[in-house]
């Protein structure tokens, strides 16, 4: 039995981690370059410190006592806390590496003409494209940005930027409608196609303050990406909502022009997710040059 202030054997917890992941002592000794019976005596060392067994021998391999899958996951945690201090105080060496995950739209509408200032000279983001909610803590990103009211558990969500919501159309349908933006009701807009993403919401939002309950029509259309819906709108297939200044650029040229006076905030916006106590002076830093980057509330 070990004494209260003495610590485990290092080369002991690093053979119990790879026995458990390799199922076997022999598979552990391959992965750590080392002898079957190397791997025996590191593990007889722990458990004697440990004053248990920690493993189980079946047929040609080895399993975890409840005991051993306790120790475990704890050498597991305080393992990867050693890690992440080191990391968070060792000074960047060359060029650093993160995973940022992002829908396509964001990416098309707002990253990647800005991922050249984002990355300068000490950092390399590996952007991975997916509409799927990344899983931070599974190690699939180090940063996500999401699209939403920032209620996520289990998340450091920090704001990136808000939007609000303009009704715009192309040119020829603008000049279908007649009148000025400021003149036009909310019903003169149901004459026309309504185009959205697979989120309503904002459509629901924004002609609920004009006093009108949004039911989705046959002639309404749904796209996938955000970006998909602005080109359908330029196209004249519809009026859609700009999400400014997400969207702005679409207005800067011209392609689509306001249809509507009236903005609305948006319920959702864009956030900047982390894992819960991430350490990483890479990421951290990322976050920092995203948040600055952003445009103004």
């Amino acid at each position: 039995m070990h004494s209260s202030n003495s610590l485990p054997p290092l080369e002991g917890l690093n053979a119990l981690l790879a026995a458990a992941d390799a199922g076997s002592f022999t598979a552990a000794a391959e992965a750590l370059g080392i002898t079957h019976g190397s791997v025996s005596r590191r593990v007889a060392a722990l458990e004697s410190w440990l004053g248990t067994s920690l493993f189980e021998r079946h047929g040609r391999g080895v399993r975890l006592t409840p005991a051993g899958q306790r120790f475990a996951a704890e050498a597991r945690r305080a393992l990867g806390a050693l890690a992440r201090s080191a990391e968070h105080w060792r000074p960047w060496r060359g060029r650093q590496t993160v995973s940022l995950s992002v829908v396509p739209a964001f990416a098309r509408l707002w990253l990647l003409p800005r991922l050249a200032g984002l990355e300068r000279d000490d950092l390399h983001v590996n952007l991975l494209l997916e509409h799927r909610a990344t899983h931070l803590d599974a190690r699939e990103a180090d940063i996500a940005i999401r699209y939403g009211r920032g209620a996520w558990d289990g998340v450091d969500a920090r704001l990136l930027f808000r939007e609000t919501l303009v009704p715009a159309a192309a040119p020829e349908i603008a000049a279908r409608l007649g009148r000025t933006p400021d003149t036009r009701t909310a019903a003169d807009l149901l004459h026309f196609p309504l185009l959205h993403d697979s989120d309503v919401s904002q459509w629901r939002a924004w002609l609920d303050r004009a006093g009108i309950a949004y039911r989705p029509r046959w002639n309404d259309r749904r796209f996938e990406d955000y970006d998909t819906v602005l080109a359908a709108a330029a196209s004249g297939l519809g009026i859609a909502l700009l999400r400014l200044p997400f969207a702005a650029s679409w207005l800067a040229d011209g392609r689509l022009v306001p249809v509507a006076a009236r903005a609305e905030p948006n319920p959702a916006a864009h956030h900047v997710c982390l894992r819960v106590g991430e350490s990483r002076s890479a990421v951290l830093e990322l976050a920092e040059r995203l948040s600055r980057a952003a445009p103004e509330a």
